[in-house]
């Protein structure tokens, strides 16, 4: 499913697109100096997706803990232990919350260290919970340095480590790192190469420049153009963005950061002469004036509390004045999660995406079909698109018949081998030719067809399929507990169903990726 984020206008005036998908498997980089629109162009890149995608902000000025009023992300104050951070990250992952760690307060190396302690926390999370997520970093050249500086060699160790696993193996995991940074000079190059996507705005230096314009694929002569660019002006490229070099302007924002850009104030009227008393004449002694109390601050909420309102389910909108509509039926509602079913399997590519991928595409598309009620389940999913793929309706497996011993059967074998053993099954029920081993492997989610011989295998090796081959060396599949049997099938054939949707009988995909 595609999501188009607005980011501004481009030079011609259309709208700047980027897309969220694409982006979440080819990362983004940032870079601009100080006072280049770098943290607006973040603030608008998570406010324009705050609704589609998970996000986790580590925030080292806490410059974004504003998000929590607007968007319900949040904060987590990075003043504890690491441990306690690692366990906090794994929830977050876990719940699906949006998060911003705030590092506002600490020292560089204590910084990385908390940085490092909550990557690794995202990083390390259990396979069930590896949802797409946005993870930005701001000031990415602190907690991924290209030398060694004053922090201590470990902490530079473990904060670099975090960020290179975040951009080189966090998209197999979810992850989509957003990085930004003043200097690509001062970020680590193997950080830095793993983006696909940039938004190079104003730069003066020339190592900046030449390094920029060497990633846009520009010429040296045009490194120039990065020092007229305006505040909030970026150059962008990628395949999220666009396949040429394209300017521009990054549109408003609905926060605002707790810092900003410095005032001019008047300075005060007096003749010199009183100045010069001011600063060298001792004023005469004044009663003593006790100073008044300030209010305590309050001390940062406990691990439990910041566990706790991770778990808490976010409030709930407030009633609406008109009255509210009837609630739908449970079949017509069952009906409607069939056809988002339908629709995230139309497409072809769906075989070969992980199942958290397929999960965020279904519940977006519930979303938009204003779906009632909670929707199923991680493993409730992936149980109905092994059945949807297989063509198997879900009420009549919920039934006692046939296709219930079939489901009940699948579940004694692993998960990812659940559509591929009711893919089968379906063949068998329908008489139908034996599936091919491209049809199996496209079933697993995989173009190898050796992985689909040892899948059919493992089955046989379980006593649930019994495989022999007629006089013309043609497969033939048996389901001794079912009772069902296949036509012959050549094993050797292709995929003849490749790319017709779901509901095929002898090589629709399910569950599991390559």
């Amino acid at each position: 499913m595609k999501v188009g984020i607005d980011m501004g206008v481009t030079q011609a005036g259309t709208p700047a697109l980027l897309d969220l998908e694409e982006l979440l498997a080819t990362r983004l980089l940032v870079q601009g100096n100080s006072g280049s629109g770098k943290s607006h162009l973040l603030r608008r890149l998570l406010e324009q997706s705050a609704q589609w995608v998970q996000q986790a902000v580590v925030d080292p000025e806490g410059d974004f803990v504003t998000l929590a009023d607007r968007f319900g992300h949040v904060v987590v104050d990075a003043s504890r232990s690491e441990n306690d951070l690692t366990r906090i990250a794994a929830r977050v992952r876990q719940h699906r919350v949006s998060v911003v760690l705030n590092l506002e307060g600490l020292d560089a190396e204590m910084q990385m260290r908390c940085a490092a302690a909550f990557l690794g926390g995202l990083f390390d999370a259990e396979r069930d919970y590896w949802y797409p997520m946005l993870v930005v970093v701001d000031e990415a050249q602190l907690f991924a340095p290209a030398a060694a500086g004053e922090v201590s060699d470990e902490a530079r160790k473990v904060s670099l480590g975090a960020m290179t696993n975040l951009m080189c193996r966090g998209r197999k995991r979810g992850l989509a790192g957003v990085i930004a940074t003043q200097r690509l000079a001062k970020l680590a190059k193997n950080v830095a190469a793993e983006a696909s996507n940039f938004l190079m705005g104003r730069t003066f230096l020339d190592i900046d420049m030449a390094r920029a314009a060497d990633l846009l694929g520009m010429e040296r002569r045009q490194a120039e153009m990065f020092r007229d660019l305006d505040r909030g002006r970026f150059v962008a490229l990628g395949p999220a963005l666009s396949r040429r070099p394209l300017p521009v302007t990054i549109g408003p924002v609905e926060t605002s950061a707790r810092s900003s850009s410095p005032r001019l104030v008047p300075l005060p009227e007096q003749p010199p002469q009183d100045a010069h008393e001011l600063i060298f004449t001792p004023a005469e002694p004044e009663p003593v004036r006790s100073p008044p109390r300030r209010p305590v601050a309050p001390p940062p909420p406990s691990t439990n509390d910041i566990l706790a309102q991770l778990v808490r389910a976010r409030p709930e909108p407030p009633a609406p004045s008109e009255p509210a509509e009837p609630p739908m039926p449970p079949a017509e509602r069952e009906a409607l999660i069939d056809a988002v079913l339908t629709e995230v399997l139309a497409d072809p590519d769906s075989a070969f995406r992980s199942i958290a991928v397929l999960y965020q595409d279904f519940l977006v598309r519930c979303r938009i079909r204003r779906v009632p009620g909670t929707p199923p389940d991680l493993p409730a999913f992936r149980r109905r698109l092994a059945m949807a793929r297989a063509g198997i309706d879900a009420r009549s497996a919920a039934e006692d018949g046939p296709w219930h011993a079939a489901v009940s059967l699948a579940a004694t074998l692993p998960e990812d081998m659940h559509g591929v053993f009711l893919m089968l099954a379906r063949a068998a029920h329908d008489g139908a030719p034996c599936p091919s081993d491209a049809a199996v492997a496209r079933a697993y989610g995989t173009h190898s067809a050796g992985r689909a011989r040892r899948i059919i295998a493992y089955m046989e090796e379980r006593g649930v399929i019994v495989c022999r081959n007629d006089f013309r060396n043609n497969r033939i599949m048996a389901f001794p507990d079912l009772g069902w049997e296949t036509a012959p099938g050549d094993p050797n054939g292709p995929d003849l169903s490749a790319g017709s949707g779901a509901g095929a009988s002898d090589s629709t995909p399910a569950t599991g990726a390559a």
